[in-house]
């Protein structure tokens, strides 16, 4: 007999206690997986821009479904609405699981327990529910990951042969690409940006790497700020043009996100395009 189970989580969608569950919970025969992640918007920056809170919530997602694939977990997900109640509500409608599990932050620093969601759940539905808690500080992650954060250089080979190798070094290496927005003064950064983040996808996926991305703050510091909330990274790799070019580096950007984040930073400086180096 057929098992379907909904997994319902946020910032700790990709901990270590929630995947453990879920590649246990996946041994018994013919159980799959719906995982549904309530969108957040980021702390700080341009929340207006309802792109950059979707591709936030969808990063986790990507990175999540590529780890448990690559383990043999039948899982499929999709974003929910940002209220973690309706969100888990309409999914329930939806797929009719036999069994919910509901990952949270530890009591002191979760506000979905704060409102009561796991005993609000239960007694709405009458589906069963696991509670799993998630310090994510404490238990880390079981798979690496790392931010890569460019924006005209971030399709260029330098880079890439870098992630290449960063993923050869390091087992189970997932990689964030975050793009953030140029202004052009024509209304077309967030299209632009979209596009370049899509090619560059591309390119990486067909080089075999794990990659997922999103569109980010049109200031590199706060974008980087913004995605590092969402996971635990074990390095930031940051991609410019040539000091001479680079307004990133002018602005001291490398400096200010190893003193901000305490965590390696690696500034990779891209190779000139053929026909400019002509």
């Amino acid at each position: 007999m057929s098992k379907h189970i909904l997994v319902v989580a946020n910032q700790t969608i990709g901990g270590a206690k929630l995947l453990d569950l879920v590649r246990e919970r996946a041994k018994e025969p013919d159980t799959s997986f719906t995982l549904v992640i309530p969108m957040t918007r980021p702390r700080s920056g341009y929340v207006i821009y309802d792109d950059a809170v979707r591709d936030s919530a969808q990063v986790r997602l990507d990175l999540t479904l590529s780890y448990l694939r690559g383990v043999d977990v039948v899982a499929s997900g999709e974003l929910g609405d940002e209220d973690p109640y309706t969100a888990t509500l309409d999914a329930i409608d939806e797929y009719k699981p036999d069994e919910v599990i509901i990952s949270t932050l530890p009591l002191s620093s979760s506000g979905w327990l704060r409102r009561d969601l796991i005993e609000r759940i239960e007694d709405g539905t009458g589906v069963p529910v696991t509670h799993v808690i998630s310090d994510m500080d404490a238990d880390g992650l079981p798979f690496n990951v790392t931010l890569v954060v460019a924006n005209v250089t971030a399709g260029r080979g330098t880079l890439r042969a870098r992630m290449k190798e960063v993923a050869a070094e390091v087992d189970d290496m997932l990689f964030i690409v975050v793009v953030p927005l140029q202004s052009h003064g024509d209304g077309r950064a967030a299209a632009v940006a979209r596009a370049r983040l899509g090619n560059t996808l591309d390119k990486m996926r067909r080089e075999g790497l794990l990659v997922a991305g999103m569109v980010g703050d049109p200031d590199p510091y706060t974008a980087t700020m913004n995605a590092l909330q969402f996971y635990k990274v074990s390095r930031i790799i940051v991609s410019t043009l040539p000091v001479t070019r680079s307004g990133w580096l002018r602005a001291d950007l490398i400096t200010r996100l190893r003193k901000a984040s305490n965590i390696a930073v690696e500034h990779i400086v891209a190779e000139q395009p053929a026909e400019a180096a002509s």
